[in-house]
């Protein structure tokens, strides 16, 4: 992110950690911007900063993917071929160790 992009308020991510926060200052050291994060209070690079991807900004589609895997997971344990696995074994957990 450039340092001109970088405003108090905003929603940022350091991707190096993955933290995310809100930007509460902005100071200048050394010639390099850094960015104070409400959630850990600590100074990170501006240009080391990407904006954060709000909660409600999520990819589409993203909760009927789930549901579609979970369907598919139903299927899949009331089928007749896991069913048949089950029955074979004696389901008593041993490593054998």
């Amino acid at each position: 992110m450039e340092t001109g992009e970088a405003a108090v308020g905003m929603r940022v991510r350091y991707p190096r950690t993955g933290t995310t926060g809100t930007i509460v200052s902005l100071t200048v050291e050394g010639g390099k911007t850094f960015a104070e994060l409400d959630t850990t209070r600590l100074l990170y690079r501006v240009d080391q900063l990407v904006p954060a991807v709000n909660v409600g900004e999520r990819k589409e589609g993203a909760l009927e993917d789930t549901v579609e895997k979970i369907k598919k997971e139903r299927e899949f344990y009331s089928g007749t071929g896991f069913q048949e696995a089950i029955s074979h074994t004696d389901q008593s957990c041993e490593g054998g160790g």
